[in-house]
């Protein structure tokens, strides 16, 4: 019995942390990651 929920434990934990590693890759991320300086404060360099 004890080894039945230790097994059902291990399962379960392993589904959570799959799910939360194809929730992370599906969610947006703060930046874009190209090359396009949007992350970038131009505010002090002068024209």
């Amino acid at each position: 019995m004890v080894q039945t929920i230790i097994v059902i434990l291990l399962f379960a934990a392993a589904l959570f942390y799959v799910g939360r590693l194809v929730y992370k890759s599906f969610t947006a991320k703060k930046s874009c990651g190209s090359n396009c300086k949007c992350g970038v404060d131009f505010s002090n360099i002068k024209p």
